[in-house]
C-alpha cells in the first residue's frame, strides 16, 4: 500500500496522506465506542430526567449540569493525566479518551432525548394513563415511537460533535488523525509544512463530517426536529 501512495503522490506526501487515512480509522472507532457508550448511559440518565420521582430528576440534572459544564478537554486532561498521577497508575490513551468521550456525550445525548420526550404532547400520557398503563409501558409503547422521530436529526447531527471531539484527545497521546497530523506539521521534512499536512486534515475531518451534517438535515425535513429550547443549552 505504502509503494502505491508513493508512486502516485511521491514523497513524502503519500506518506503522509497514507498515514493520515490509517490514523482516520481510529478517530472513527472512537467516535463509534463514545457513541454508543455515551448513548447507553444518556438514555439511563434521560429515563431518570423524566422519572416522576424528585429524587431521580435531581440526580440526572446534577449529572448532565456536571458534564455539560465541564471543557471536554479538562475532562481529557482529567482522565489521561490527573487522575493517574493521582493514584500512581498508568492509563492507556484508549481508556482514558472513551471514558471522558463517554461521559461527554452522555450528558448531552441525555438531554437531547429527554427534549425529544417532552416534545411529545402531554395528551398522549394523560391517554395512556387513562387506559390504565403505566409509567413504563406508556413510554414503550406510546411514548418512544414518536419520540424517537424528533431524537433522530439532533441524535445523527450530534456525531459531528463527537467526531470533532476526538481530535482533542491527541493531547493524552491518543494515536488518532490529529496526533498523526500535528507530528508530520512539526516534522523538519520538505513538504510536510502546516500549511501543507492541515488543510488535508481538514479535509478528511470534512469527509467524515459533512455525510452526517447532510443526513441530519434530511432527517429534520422528513420527521422535524424538537424545538431548540429543548435541546441541550442549559439544565
Amino acid at each position: 500500500m505504502k509503494e502505491i501512495f508513493v508512486s502516485i503522490f511521491g514523497k513524502p506526501f503519500g506518506i503522509v496522506l497514507l498515514q493520515l487515512l490509517e490514523a482516520t480509522q481510529f478517530t472513527i472507532y472512537l467516535s463509534l465506542f463514545a457513541f454508543f457508550g455515551g448513548g447507553f448511559i444518556g438514555m439511563i440518565v434521560a429515563l431518570l430526567r423524566i422519572y416522576p420521582s424528585q429524587r431521580s430528576k435531581t440526580g440526572a440534572v446534577a449529572y448532565i449540569w456536571l458534564f455539560q459544564s465541564v471543557p471536554l478537554l479538562m475532562l481529557l486532561f482529567l482522565f489521561g493525566l490527573g487522575i493517574p498521577r493521582l493514584f500512581g497508575q498508568n492509563v492507556d490513551p484508549w481508556i482514558a479518551a472513551i471514558g471522558a468521550l463517554t461521559l461527554y456525550t452522555s450528558a448531552y445525548l441525555a438531554d437531547v432525548w429527554r427534549g425529544s420526550i417532552e416534545a411529545v404532547p402531554k395528551g398522549q400520557w394523560e391517554g395512556a394513563r387513562s387506559l390504565g398503563f403505566g409509567f413504563f409501558k406508556t413510554l414503550r409503547l406510546v411514548i418512544a415511537p414518536q419520540a424517537i422521530r424528533n431524537a433522530l436529526a439532533p441524535t445523527v447531527g450530534f456525531m459531528v460533535q463527537i467526531i470533532k471531539g476526538t481530535s482533542l484527545a491527541f493531547i493524552i497521546g491518543f494515536h488518532d488523525l490529529m496526533n498523526v497530523g500535528k507530528r508530520w506539521a512539526n516534522a523538519p521534512v520538505n513538504g510536510t509544512e502546516p500549511f501543507v499536512v492541515f488543510p488535508l486534515m481538514a479535509l478528511i475531518y470534512f469527509c467524515l463530517c459533512f455525510p452526517l451534517s447532510a443526513f441530519s438535515k434530511k432527517l429534520e425535513r422528513k420527521f422535524g426536529s424538537v424545538s431548540k429550547q429543548d435541546l441541550p443549552t442549559a439544565v
